[in-house]
């Protein structure tokens, strides 16, 4: 069984050929890159591009996970696995007040909208906090992952350092996980999404 990606950054080829190789190295991983998918989108997500994720989807053999949550809801309802969303599950559960993070106002909204479904379903009306890190972009499209991952990590921990009343940090986007390895110590869990879209991918293929 081969599991088909989709991504809008070529760097998370790695991140996910890495997960593969420590949790199901018998698995054959096949990447579409479409960095022009997402310029496209910060603009205006329009029935032309609709139609190309879509068809794209309808394609591809077998299971498919979209790794970009700005394009999440489409790939959703083209029958993919976006990846954010057994992530948002997971958050959902935790019982409390949530942080939720992101750097692109394209996902603002999709990411927002999906995590409140997860509440509702899990009963959870304890609230949603978001924290807009637009300005830590430019660091992640300069190729600049590190400081991106440290700078997402400082201003995450300025954040939390204010609250008493959060059950967990929620790193909307899967470009911002390794932000979670800078945030170990803090007393509540800051959960990324790759690993758990991964397996919750593996699942459906049977592979877990």
């Amino acid at each position: 069984m081969i599991l088909a990606l989709i991504h809008t950054a070529d760097i998370h080829r790695t991140t996910f050929d890495r997960l593969r190789d420590r949790i199901a190295p018998q698995l054959g991983l096949h990447h579409i890159i479409r960095e022009d998918w997402l310029a496209r989108a910060r603009q205006r997500i329009d029935g032309a591009l609709t139609r190309e994720i879509t068809e794209t989807i309808a394609m591809t053999d077998g299971p498919v996970l979209c790794s970009c949550t700005t394009l999440g809801p489409i790939a959703e309802a083209a029958g993919a696995l976006r990846v954010d969303q057994p992530m948002m599950r997971q958050a959902a559960q935790s019982g409390g007040k949530l942080l939720i993070a992101y750097c692109l106002k394209s996902t603002e909204a999709s990411s927002l909208l999906l995590l409140r479904r997860e509440m509702a379903r899990a009963g959870n009306d304890c609230g949603v906090e978001p924290l807009y890190l637009g300005s830590l972009w430019p660091l992640f499209e300069a190729g600049e992952t590190e400081s991106f991952a440290k700078a997402t990590a400082a201003a995450l921990r300025a954040s939390v350092g204010k609250r008493c009343d959060l059950a967990a940090v929620v790193l909307a986007q899967a470009s911002m996980a390794q932000a979670a390895d800078y945030l170990v110590d803090l007393p509540i869990p800051v959960l990324a999404s790759p690993e758990t879209a991964f397996r919750a991918a593996l699942e459906r293929i049977g592979q877990a």
